[in-house]
């Protein structure tokens, strides 16, 4: 039997699993634990799978995002499974996340619904659609009887939505390998890069008088949009200084300066005394995370506006993801490639123009890793969330020969 047939004989099985793990809602802090159990039963015959706590003391990581709201660990946990194996050959880690983010405006998301070949649900692309992919792959694995020579593990982690505070987690607890696929939906794309994102928050005191005294006052909304208009000076910088980035010279614009949110206290008929901005900024591997939070620094203290710089308080302390890239010749690229192109299913290689987990492994692990799955990020975080599972089929054809490429086989 050859790796399409075997994944072929366990696409029944990979199909209910999605539809089953979509019904779970496992939105931060809600329903994570109960996605995992299924996970692991799942699992469990497969490998040596174990849950695995994290501890509270990653809070205190520099490396931490801090989510939304505050969030105990003593049940939720990741998922980890060991693969048969000689361990004598080179290690590889699959890994992808059960989180999804909530669905307030859409009614059903929870219930799964499959329609000529196409999974509708939360998740369905970001990532459960993911998760079954690995599933079908150590399915494939067993089907086809092989004993791998180095070791591979199969990763199904929490909080990858909030900043990747589960894959922190392992890879600070000793979780490595020789390599990392991290499965999110790249088209069948291998992308051995990423951009980055670091989210902002600037607050700006003004002085709030009645606007019948508007010359005694400070605006504090007017000294924000002036701000506003140099940070946008700073993206049009960010985009030339951008331009022909390695695995990224097809996109025309990867990298942004984007307000997310804006908020300020007062009264119509009162200059406002107080503003709160929130945005992000999307930088490529030409730049590091620090340098960017400090470029983002230098502009507001030199804005110009002597206000602005004795009040105003900037912070950085929700989503910071580092930007990451690892040679496009890099043998685990070409591993990845190779299946890729015996499999029929070579999209081609680029960057991945959004930020995940992958960069954890490589800036803070320092580990090779490759970014790769079935699906179109368009359709993530959507309310009509979908995934192809026979893209799912082509994507674990591609990762079971690439597992074999680069763990090798005993004879």
């Amino acid at each position: 039997m050859n790796i399409r047939e075997a994944v072929k004989e366990n696409m029944g099985e990979a199909v209910s699993f999605l539809s089953e793990a979509i019904k779970i809602k496992s939105v931060s802090g809600e329903g994570e634990e109960d996605v995992q159990e299924f996970v692991r039963q799942k699992f469990s015959p497969l490998g040596r799978v174990s849950l695995v706590d994290i501890p509270d003391s990653i809070k205190k990581d520099p490396q931490y995002t801090f989510a939304v709201k505050e969030l105990d660990y003593s049940r939720r946990k990741n998922l980890l499974l060991e693969y048969p194996s000689a361990g004598e050959g080179r290690s590889l880690i699959l890994n992808s996340h059960s989180d999804v983010v909530p669905a307030e405006t859409w009614a059903d998301a929870f219930t799964p619904v499959l329609k000529d070949s196409v999974m509708y649900g939360r998740g369905s692309v970001d990532a459960k659609g993911q998760v079954a992919t690995i599933y079908l792959v150590l399915l494939a694995l067993k089907t086809l009887g092989v004993r791998l020579r180095g070791k591979l593990s199969a990763q199904v982690v929490i909080e990858e939505e909030v900043g990747g505070n589960g894959s922190l987690s392992l890879i600070r607890q000793g979780h490595k390998a020789d390599g990392v696929i991290v499965l999110e939906p790249t088209q069948l794309k291998i992308t051995p890069a990423n951009r980055g994102a670091v989210w902002f928050k600037l607050a700006i005191e003004g002085k709030s008088v009645h606007m019948g005294k508007i010359r005694e006052g400070v605006n504090a909304i007017e000294k924000t949009c002036l701000v506003m208009k140099k940070m946008k000076e700073y993206e049009r910088a960010l985009v030339e200084e951008s331009r022909n980035v390695p695995l990224f010279e097809k996109f025309e614009q990867p990298v942004q300066v984007n307000f997310g949110t804006i908020s300020g206290t007062g009264w119509p008929s009162m200059v406002c005394g107080n503003t709160l901005l929130e945005g992000g900024v999307g930088f490529l591997p030409n730049k590091t995370m620090d340098t960017v939070k400090k470029e983002i620094e230098e502009i507001v203290k030199n804005c110009g506006d002597e206000w602005v710089r004795d009040h105003y308080k900037l912070s950085f302390n929700k989503l910071h993801n580092d930007a990451y890239a690892i040679p496009e010749d890099h043998p685990l690229v070409e591993a990845v490639r190779e299946s890729a192109e015996e499999s029929g299913s070579m999209s081609g290689v680029e960057g991945f123009i959004v930020s995940c987990d992958a960069r954890l492994f490589n800036r803070v692990g320092n580990m090779p890793v490759v970014v790769f799955g079935p699906g179109r990020i368009d359709d993530a975080h959507s309310d009509s969330e979908r995934i192809d599972t026979g893209e799912i089929q082509k994507a674990a054809e591609v990762l079971t020969g690439a597992v074999l490429k680069w763990c090798g086989q005993e004879a």
